[in-house]
């Protein structure tokens, strides 16, 4: 009788096991190693109470800022955000093969083709990786080789232009480049230049053709920016004047409907706008606010796509660079570089809100969150 109860005992410790580890949600953090991290960092959230949990490290030098996930969860890339030092270190992007157990094993490294690559994104065929150059204004592409290792880069487009803010819009900057899920088109935020850019992917090139680029408000430093699941509307966050512009595409062209603050009114101090998300269902938009240190919260009109401001969230931290929304829609996890945290969020998934829940990690200057 004794080793039957023992037994039953051992299932039901195992069931509240596998129980728990059903909670948790694991995910990546890119950082920056010049400011005292040790690379990429992998955690865990526990989607009930919202603890954050380091799991492991996975040491790497030359700031793997930004990550991305295949979309078979298979590999992941990195950037490495370093500038080209004369016979030294190169801007790069590498590639991971992601086991069973989410540790990541090196692949391959390419050259960014450029100076501080800060963003990369993947195709959602998993066939091409696309990385943006911040300090040289370029946009490379690389073709996915077989195993998930990059090959050589097969275009590098090199931006061109200004904007009027000549202590941050001088040259070109290429902040970010994504995919269109609905196209085989590929979208490039130039910071510098306030232009939303255009390019095709035929024939393992990126080329312009027709619209070359969406113009943005002079001064606005586009950043990031992120699709409407209608596949009709494209939201831009813009760092420089904190506000995100809402652009349809109307007789074959992309063009601004609407602009709209990041910030309460009445604020006056400095602030940079960073991230921006959207809630599974397309009714909810987030984006990151540095300096207010927030999260804006935008309610999306059904009918339009146009954006109300719901409410402004502090971060509970310092520096908000990136952040990410789990994917059963309920928390958002802010990166907090300066403070060297990150913080846990509910989402009320009924008017979009956004709560503390009281649940945070130290961690080295966390700037991108990447889920699993």
């Amino acid at each position: 009788m004794s080793k039957i109860i023992l037994m039953v005992l051992g299932l039901m410790v195992s069931s509240i096991v596998f129980s728990k580890d059903n909670n948790l949600q694991k995910f990546y953090v890119g950082t920056y190693t010049k400011e005292g991290a040790e690379g990429i960092y992998y955690c865990s959230l526990n989607t009930n109470t919202g603890e954050i949990r380091l799991e492991r490290t996975f040491k790497a030098v030359d700031n793997p800022s930004f990550l991305v996930l295949a979309p078979d969860k298979k590999y992941l890339y990195s950037v490495s955000e370093i500038a080209t030092m004369p016979g030294g270190k190169v801007g790069g992007v590498s590639a991971y093969r992601v086991d069973e157990k989410g540790d990541l094993h090196f692949l391959n490294k390419q050259s960014s083709k450029g100076d501080n690559p800060c963003h990369v994104d993947v195709s959602s065929d998993g066939k091409y990786v696309v990385v943006s150059n911040y300090s040289s204004g370029t946009v490379s592409l690389y073709p996915v080789n077989e195993d998930g290792s990059l090959g050589e880069s097969s275009t590098v487009i090199q931006n061109e232009g200004s904007g009027p803010d000549k202590s941050r819009q001088g040259e070109p900057h290429a902040h970010s480049a994504k995919f269109s899920p609905f196209s085989n088109v590929v979208f490039n935020a130039d910071l510098g230049t306030d232009q939303l850019n255009i390019f095709q992917l035929e024939d393992r090139q990126l080329k312009q053709s027709g619209q070359k680029f969406a113009k943005l408000a002079s001064g606005a430093g586009p950043r990031h920016f992120e699709f409407h699941p209608n596949g009709e509307v494209i939201y831009v966050i813009n760092e420089l004047n904190s506000t995100v512009s809402v652009l349809r595409k109307k007789s074959g062209e992309w063009k601004v409907e609407q602009e709209i603050s990041s910030l309460p009114a009445g604020f006056k101090g400095e602030s940079y706008c960073a991230d921006i998300h959207i809630s599974n269902d397309g009714k909810y938009l987030y984006g990151s606010n540095r300096g207010h240190n927030s999260i804006a919260v935008f309610e999306v009109d059904g009918n339009d796509q146009s954006l109300k401001m719901v409410e402004t969230v502090s971060v509970e931290g310092n520096w908000p660079r990136n952040f990410g929304i789990s994917p059963d829609g309920n928390w958002l996890l802010a990166a907090n570089q300066r403070s060297g945290n990150i913080t846990a969020f509910k989402i009320n998934r009924q008017d979009g809100s956004i709560q503390f829940s009281g649940q945070e990690i130290q961690l080295p200057s966390p700037v991108c969150i990447e889920f699993d």
